[in-house]
């Protein structure tokens, strides 16, 4: 076990698949809370739009 660890330490194509599986995380996290930001955004100008119709 020890040597496959060892292994794959030293493996140069082995740690651009964690690099490129970080970069892939980021930006999957990055783009959940840009969404959810973006939605709550939306959702508040959509209910103000609404008030200001209902009150006319």
């Amino acid at each position: 076990m020890r040597k496959v660890l060892a292994e794959l330490w030293r493996d140069e194509d082995g740690l651009t698949s964690v690099e490129y599986a970080l970069l892939l995380v980021l930006i999957v996290v990055v783009a959940i809370t840009a969404w959810t930001t973006l939605g709550s955004n939306v959702s508040s100008k959509v209910d103000t739009v609404a008030d200001t119709v209902a009150g006319s």
